[in-house]
């Protein structure tokens, strides 16, 4: 049993990213706040990145279900993702996307993402709300925290005062820029988890097998331990530099895991996070550069 915790679909691309426009071009390539960049794979060509794709990806690469988060830089999604659990039933746990100053939207949504880095009001008190509202609704809260420890004092405080409410935090703390363990600490809460979605874009310099992506999950293991975290793979975006196969095994063919710790990393511990059902076993199928 696998699952991604953090994936991204989009059916047009109409993001903001430093109060400047993101816009889906050709080629996989998007409009970048002016700078043209590599936001798909090439093959992508329409600019759009369905869920059937996405499910292509896991079948191939043996990934049972998935989580989908949202991000500001692609503008939301909300529309084209409500009911994608009812299409693919057992396969994803979809989350809407929190835009400041608007109630969050729950109908037809698992969770709440927050993409708190890129708040214009960056302390987490001023969206209470939204923290108090996927509580009662029973969602859970994905969110991306500012880089360092900028908002883990907030966020510690309300993860305490919301102590029934689900929260994971995505992109792994920032593993390796400054002050990252602050984040990864949080975890010592009973209602807070870490995802690992955009590792290997952190640690893009080292290219595959990441040893230093590697490394920082052994140190958040001996921090908060294994039960705590979970594995994400950033689709599609880190799929400009590597496959979505190689996402997943870099940890899975890593010595530094012990087995135990990628059953609960892997699969285990993000099934019962996000309340995935019984998922039934991906048969395996041989790719034509295997003997």
């Amino acid at each position: 049993m696998i699952i991604d915790a953090h994936t991204h679909l989009w059916k047009v691309q109409n993001g903001i990213v430093n109060g400047k426009p993101v816009r889906g071009l050709s080629g996989g390539r998007a409009d970048f706040g002016g700078e043209v960049r590599q936001m798909l794979p090439p093959y992508l060509i329409s600019g759009e990145n369905p869920a059937e794709i996405l499910l292509s990806n896991m079948d191939f690469a043996g990934v049972n279900a998935a989580v989908v988060t949202q991000e500001q830089i692609d503008g939301s999604q909300n529309d084209y993702l409500r009911g994608m659990e009812e299409r693919f039933p057992g396969r994803l746990k979809v989350s809407s996307l929190y835009e400041e100053g608007k109630a969050p939207e729950t109908e037809g949504f698992s969770g709440i993402k927050i993409c708190a880095g890129r708040l214009l009001t960056q302390d987490l008190w001023k969206h209470e709300a939204v923290f108090a509202c996927a509580e009662e609704k029973r969602k859970f809260l994905l969110i991306d925290l500012a880089e360092g420890s900028a908002q883990t004092g907030a966020l510690r405080k309300l993860a305490e005062k919301y102590a029934d409410l689900r929260i994971a935090i995505g992109h792994f703390g920032m593993a390796g820029r400054s002050d990252w363990l602050s984040q990864i600490r949080l975890a010592e809460l009973p209602n807070v988890r870490i995802e690992s979605g955009g590792i290997t874009w952190l640690y893009n310099d080292e290219f595959y097998p990441y040893p230093g992506a590697v490394q920082a999950f052994r140190t958040a293991i001996d921090l908060v331990g294994a039960e705590k975290l979970m594995w994400g793979s950033d689709y599609p975006r880190t799929m400009t530099a590597i496959t979505y196969l190689m996402s997943l095994d870099f940890l899975q063919k890593s010595d530094a895991l012990t087995e135990r710790e990628k059953e609960l990393i892997l699969g285990e511990n993000a099934r019962e996070f996000y309340g995935f059902p019984e998922m039934p076993e991906i048969r395996r199928i041989r790719h034509m550069a295997e003997d």
